[in-house]
């Protein structure tokens, strides 16, 4: 696939805000784990193939199995996930296919576990490896 437009060099002041979000993600309480399975989880429902890649290969460095990689699609049905890592996924499902919103029993899951300050950045995090699928996928970014 060839690249499209590159944002970082047409729009680097837009480019500059995605990473104000990035070093908002770095300092928050989020557990490294956490922010790779919602960024993966997120990127395979986007399609994703570029942040899919960075993230997966990020995940492993950090001590991500593979096994859980691998069946991070299929989490629902595997007991290889926390409830907390649970939560997170379903949340991470319902914003990422926010037509369907977040529903009332996922956020209350996701109260029973959380306080309100990582819920916000649980639903920071989604939103903003969403916003970087949005810019990888239609300037078909070539994986590295």
């Amino acid at each position: 696939m060839q690249t499209r437009v590159n944002i970082l060099q047409t729009q680097p002041e837009a480019y500059k805000a995605m990473m104000g979000l990035e070093k908002y993600i770095a300092s928050t309480s989020l557990s490294s784990t956490h922010k790779e399975l919602i960024k993966i989880r997120a990127s395979q429902i986007n399609g994703c193939a570029y942040c899919i890649n960075m993230h997966t290969k990020e995940a492993r460095k950090k001590g991500e199995t593979e096994q859980r990689i691998y069946l991070l699609n299929a989490w629902r049905e595997t007991d290889l996930y926390t409830a907390e890592e649970q939560a997170i996924l379903a949340m991470t499902e319902e914003v990422t296919l926010i037509q369907n919103k977040l529903s009332k029993a996922t956020y209350e899951q996701a109260k029973s576990l959380f306080d309100e300050r990582y819920i916000a950045e649980i639903i920071m995090m989604i939103t903003t490896i969403n916003a970087w699928n949005r810019i990888a996928i239609p300037t078909t970014m070539p994986l590295d």
